[in-house]
């Protein structure tokens, strides 16, 4: 009885020694999380419905009535949707495509998918900054320059001037960057295909395209809808690449440069109106993600079912 008391009280011990040990090892991230994180996040939702930082006048829902009446706010709203638009067209197919393409490679592929990867390697900033040398407004920058000279144009095209332009030339510097990670984890998923399938698919005379529509894409379903929801997520988050390309062109301008815009960069300081646009543009990425998590879900029932 003595004995077994004590095999008890040892491993009592144990545990709670094993268990401060892992706390001790986790409360600095911990910490870390809630003082980067969520006392941002919550102080910015409380400053929203004041009317500055001083927190003095609560003015409830003005804030948000402010910037839902301000054309700038529904311009940024609007680019914001464009941005992910042309980020689907661009950003979410041609990594597809290259996966698919690496596949296919017979020789030196390790030394396509190192180039491929590369862009990968720079920093955002010095990518922002080679796209604005590049296409620039002025007959002298670097695809202008290619324009005239060789393809005989009368002048430069105003890339980052023109409304219709400027925002996909931003989407494509930032799949440019970001395309070679995606496409090897494309390729990675692509090839853990059994080969078996295809095979069989092509002695019963499935063509090409008809395999990967009908087999490629459905078996990478959830890496696909995976990556999709984190491209949106990323793009609504867009901010320093619209400031360089672009600068001061409110046909580029997103909602997270706004919001710094408001705070840092308009003579009255308008904290409220910034931390009001920040957490209407945190509900969008919510509600987004929320959907994406119903959407598999119910995908994934579904698939249960056949």
């Amino acid at each position: 009885m003595w004995l077994r008391r004590k095999q008890k009280s040892e491993l009592l011990r144990a545990k709670i020694k094993k268990n401060v040990l892992g706390w001790i090892l986790v409360i600095p991230s911990i910490l870390l999380f809630v003082f980067f994180v969520w006392y941002p996040v919550t102080f910015n939702v409380i400053l929203s419905f004041f009317k500055d930082n001083t927190f003095k006048e609560f003015v409830f829902f003005d804030n948000y009535r402010l910037i839902f009446s301000d054309p700038k706010f529904i311009s940024a709203l609007r680019n914001t949707f464009l941005y992910i638009f042309w980020s689907l067209v661009i950003g979410f197919i041609v990594p597809l495509i290259i996966g698919l393409l690496l596949s296919e490679v017979v020789h030196a592929k390790g030394i396509f998918r190192v180039i491929i990867y590369l862009p990968c390697m720079i920093s955002g900033m010095a990518v922002v900054f080679l796209f604005r040398s590049m296409f620039g407004n002025n007959n002298w920058d670097i695809i202008n320059v290619i324009l005239i000279h060789v393809f005989g144009a009368d002048e430069g095209v105003q890339w980052t001037a023109d409304p219709k332009l400027v925002i996909p030339v931003i989407v494509f510097a930032m799949t440019w960057r970001g395309a070679g990670g995606t496409a090897l984890i494309y390729l990675s998923n692509y090839q853990q295909i059994d080969d078996a399938i295809y095979e069989a698919s092509r002695l019963d005379g499935v063509g090409p395209f008809k395999r990967f529509f009908k087999i490629t894409l459905p078996m990478m379903r959830t890496t696909i809808f995976l990556l999709l929801i984190l491209q949106i997520i990323s793009v609504f988050q867009v901010f320093y690449e619209p400031m360089v390309i672009a600068g001061n062109n409110v046909d580029a301008m997103s909602l997270m440069l706004l919001a710094y815009n408001y705070a840092y960069v308009n003579g009255e300081f308008e904290y409220a109106k910034s931390a009001a646009t920040s957490v209407v543009l945190a509900v969008i990425i919510l509600a987004t993600t929320v959907a994406y998590f119903g959407l598999t879900n119910f995908l994934e029932r579904k698939g249960d079912k056949k």
